[in-house]
């Protein structure tokens, strides 16, 4: 198959949301890549499914250098989609942590391009003035941080159809797991579990999932002699992964890829073929058939 992108027709993915599960890899550095070879595959990305007619979602925060920014940036590229394609999700201290003006200032500007919601602790939205002044306020507790994030993902969980996933923390995460480990498990799971495109050519916990549910067996990935020991809750979602993959009724990532599809997903660094194997399994998933 060429790595050429093969755009989807225009409304192949109408009323499809796709779920990004995105952040830094500390691995760039060893593969010979750079942050902005990440985020050109990242906008890749968010391009065919923009283009194919779908929507995007992530949770995340609205820090100017972070990755909403970056998606917002995109949609202003692109253009010529009305329908406010994005939907920003923040868990409680993402918004309780920001003085209440410039939340709503953020509210307002990204209105023009999609939506802006806040969770409470167990992930249902909330107004994020209620209970509260302008003032932040921080969450220092652990735990609830942790269930927060959690119900963050349960909820995007409700809102897609299918998950993006690329980079990701193996350290220093604030959750019960990984977050895009986590997000992945929660996208698995029940009978109905949702479409996964791994892209894990550029490390990170991205590359983990790989290895755990037995997509690939990672001999591209050189060692890393200076990474420090393994965090428990990597091991434990590592484990986690495994019995899912090992589990009678496993069909495997049910996103429209064959076994080699999924295993070059999973090891190319190329932005152009990431995007052309991800739009190939979104059309064989999603497209609709006249």
């Amino acid at each position: 198959m060429s790595d050429q992108v093969k755009l989807l027709p225009p409304d192949a993915l109408a009323g499809v949301r796709l779920g990004i599960s995105v952040s830094q890899s500390a691995d760039l550095g060893r593969l010979g890549l750079s942050e902005a070879h990440f985020r050109l595959t990242l906008g890749e990305l968010a391009r065919l499914v923009l283009v194919g007619g779908g929507t995007l979602a992530y949770g995340g925060h609205l820090r100017p250098d972070g990755y909403t920014t970056y998606l917002v940036d995109e949609l202003l590229r692109y253009g010529g989609r009305t329908d406010r394609p994005l939907l920003i999700c923040l868990a409680w201290q993402e918004h309780r942590e920001l003085p209440l003006a410039e939340l709503r200032v953020r509210k307002k500007a990204l209105a023009l391009f999609g939506e802006l919601v806040c969770l409470d602790v167990d992930g249902n939205e909330i107004d994020p003035a209620a209970g509260r002044g302008n003032d932040p306020e921080l969450v220092p507790d652990p735990v609830i941080r942790k269930c927060a994030l959690t119900g963050l993902r349960r909820y995007l969980r409700r809102r897609t159809q299918g998950r993006l996933v690329l980079g990701g923390k193996t350290h220093d995460f604030q959750g019960e797991l990984p977050g895009l480990m986590e997000e992945v498990l929660v996208a698995l799971e029940g009978p109905e579990p949702q479409p996964v495109y791994l892209a894990g050519g550029f490390g990170g916990v991205t590359a983990d999932i790989v290895k755990a549910l037995r997509v690939d067996d990672l001999s591209w990935l050189p060692p890393d002699a200076g990474a420090p020991p393994p965090d428990p809750r990597l091991l434990e979602g590592h484990r986690r992964l495994e019995v899912h993959a090992a589990a009678p009724g496993w069909q495997g990532l049910s996103n429209g890829l064959s076994a080699d599809e999924n295993r070059r997903l999973a090891a190319t660094c190329r932005p152009s073929e990431v995007a052309a194997l991800v739009s190939l399994g979104l059309g064989r998933r999603f497209a609709k058939k006249t």
